[in-house]
């Protein structure tokens, strides 16, 4: 019988941003030099923007390890993306998800013109689709129809929605093997 080695434990609880994306993927690019077979990463983030999601969705994905996502809180709006990056999937109990539809800020005085909003609408709108076309990928959705319902319900969903739907493979506390290393990504607020 081999000793097999522990998992790697990553901790990410923040919003997903250029810096927090920058880092995580930093974390997993050593850990892959390392020769690291397997990775939880514990998640919980109230989300952030799409391309930066989107991004480490893809870099996840694409990693030669075994990655296994733990909703260990929240996990929100484009953090649901990345959650579906792991190939097993799991929440806490007492964990949630929150789905809503892609939008943009404005923070100062804008003059809207057709044009303008036009380019926004279609920004939004190719956003919602790349954002769908993952949930529909790695979930079991029936259909785009019901994707598109779920971002206008804007609701958050409790982990027996989310195994009903295959976003979660299973309900189950966390228990981090005693030895295990544990890598917890802080970042300033």
């Amino acid at each position: 019988m081999t000793n097999q080695p522990l998992p790697t434990y990553v901790s990410f609880s923040a919003e997903i941003s250029q810096q927090t994306t920058e880092a995580l993927i930093a974390v997993f690019a050593d850990l892959v030099n390392k020769k690291t077979k397997a990775v939880h990463l514990l998640l919980s983030t109230p989300g952030g923007t799409v391309t930066n999601g989107i991004n480490l969705y893809n870099v996840l994905k694409a990693l030669p390890l075994q990655l296994v996502t733990h909703n260990v809180g929240s996990v929100d709006s484009i953090g649901n993306v990345v959650f579906l990056a792991g190939d097993r999937r799991h929440a806490v109990p007492n964990s949630t998800f929150m789905f809503h539809g892609v939008g943009f800020d404005v923070t100062q005085q804008t003059r809207f013109e057709e044009k303008l909003l036009l380019e926004k609408l279609d920004s939004v709108q190719s956003d919602q689709k790349k954002i769908a076309a993952i949930i529909n990928e790695r979930a079991s959705f029936a259909d785009d129809q019901e994707v598109a319902s779920l971002f206008l319900q804007a609701a958050t969903k409790d982990p027996a929605y989310a195994k009903q739907r295959g976003i979660i493979h299973d309900v189950r506390d966390l228990q981090i093997p005693p030895g295990a290393p544990i890598i917890p990504l802080v970042f300033q607020r």
